[in-house]
């Protein structure tokens, strides 16, 4: 299924999805057809030699910080969003099954009956077989993000880099769909992102990057291949670094 010009620029990299992403043009929930299209893309990236780790948010279901500010509990609504995390995790391992492609959920609340938790060199195991490591409940903790948790999963399992996901070709001054004045960047420093307090990730999920050299590349996910692109150091994106 890959295609077979360039090499890959990233051997192992972490896919950051939103939870976004997988309700398609649904207001809430997870749209199949959505998981499957984003499913399809992680495949063809396997099948280019590539190890994939995925991190996806739950923001479709619930989120903790919308919760709080409803009056629930900061932190019990955070773990409601950790478990949205585990819900979504589990839709796009189905869809990649589907597609013959090996993977497994590693949760950080263990919940043996659904799915492994988080064991680092188990982790470390899976993605040398080839098989896509999805960890979810985020970082287990109450006020991190799914951002840190990406970063965080990407540094412990010696990622190349980590690719967020987003609805624009990378990092713009302001939403471009809002602002058609506003300037993308090709390339970034963490102080820059930091300092210009642009939304590419929270700043925990920076600061981790930055003090571990990580690069953060931002890219669409509304275009189909765009992974194997990203791979390939051919996509049209943002590169943090």
């Amino acid at each position: 299924m890959a295609a077979s010009h360039g090499p890959l620029k990233y051997k192992r990299l972490l896919l950051k999805l939103s939870g976004e992403a997988l309700m398609g043009q649904s207001g809430y929930g997870i749209d199949m057809a959505v998981v499957d299209r984003l499913a399809a893309d992680v495949q063809q990236a396997v099948a280019a030699g590539a190890e994939i780790a995925v991190v996806i948010g739950g923001g479709n279901i619930f989120r903790g910080l919308q919760g709080a500010a409803k009056g629930m509990e900061r932190a019990t609504a955070d773990y409601m969003g950790m478990l949205a995390t585990v819900m979504n995790s589990l839709a796009f391992q189905g869809a990649l099954e589907k597609l013959k492609v090996p993977s497994r959920v590693q949760s950080a609340i263990p919940m043996p009956t659904v799915c492994e938790s988080y064991v680092r060199p188990k982790a470390l195991h899976h993605l040398r077989k080839g098989r896509v490591v999805i960890f979810a409940a985020g970082t287990g903790n109450p006020f991190f993000t799914t951002d840190t948790a990406a970063t965080l999963r990407a540094i412990e399992t010696n990622c190349d880099a980590v690719a967020k996901a987003t609805q624009v070709d990378g990092v713009y001054s302001a939403d471009p769909r809002k602002d058609p004045s506003a300037t993308r960047y090709d390339t970034l420093g963490y102080s820059d992102v930091l300092a210009r307090n642009l939304q590419v990730m929270d700043g925990a999920a920076i600061a981790l990057a930055r003090d571990n050299q990580l690069p953060v590349i931002v890219f669409s996910i509304a275009e189909s291949g765009n992974l194997l692109k990203v791979l390939r150091g051919e996509a049209r994106a943002t590169v943090v670094s």
